[in-house]
């Protein structure tokens, strides 16, 4: 397995639905890598999924990966509620489908490819890989923008 990689993630969204986008910082060693993008029609919540997925789909090969979001729904979806839907068939305890199961599912493998440790940051709280994370979802929405 690789070494230890940071990363920050973050998700954006102007209305909800709305334009949005996602953005990654990406730590290992001295190295820094960013990577941000976006949707035209989306959601906080799918633009918080698609930041951690791409972060972790960027990694070549098997991690140690401490990951830092300020989404609680990331990180309690993958901690917490997951197992339950995967074994209640991608339903949750109502018996009703999991919203954005499609990201939660490419999640969930890009997770098993990586040893990852999942970490609750608060937001805008000054922590500067979060705040960086943040500007590059924020840029995201607004290259869809033209801006």
């Amino acid at each position: 397995m690789a070494g230890k990689v940071v990363m920050y993630t973050d998700g954006a969204c102007k209305g909800n639905p709305g334009p949005g986008g996602w953005g990654v910082v990406l730590r290992y060693g001295d190295a820094c890598k960013t990577m941000h993008g976006g949707e035209l029609q989306t959601t906080n919540n799918r633009m918080e999924l698609m930041a951690a997925i791409r972060g972790l789909r960027e990694l070549k090969r098997a991690c140690q990966v401490e990951l830092y979001t300020d989404s609680q729904y990331v990180r309690k979806g993958i901690t917490e509620w997951m197992s339950g839907w995967k074994r209640n068939g991608w339903k949750t305890s109502a018996k009703k489908p999991v919203k954005n199961a499609d990201l939660w599912q490419e999640l969930d493998a890009e997770t098993a490819r990586h040893t990852v440790n999942w970490h609750w940051v608060k937001g805008h709280s000054g922590h500067p890989d979060n705040e960086l994370a943040d500007e590059l979802a924020n840029r995201g929405v607004r290259e869809l923008n033209g801006a």
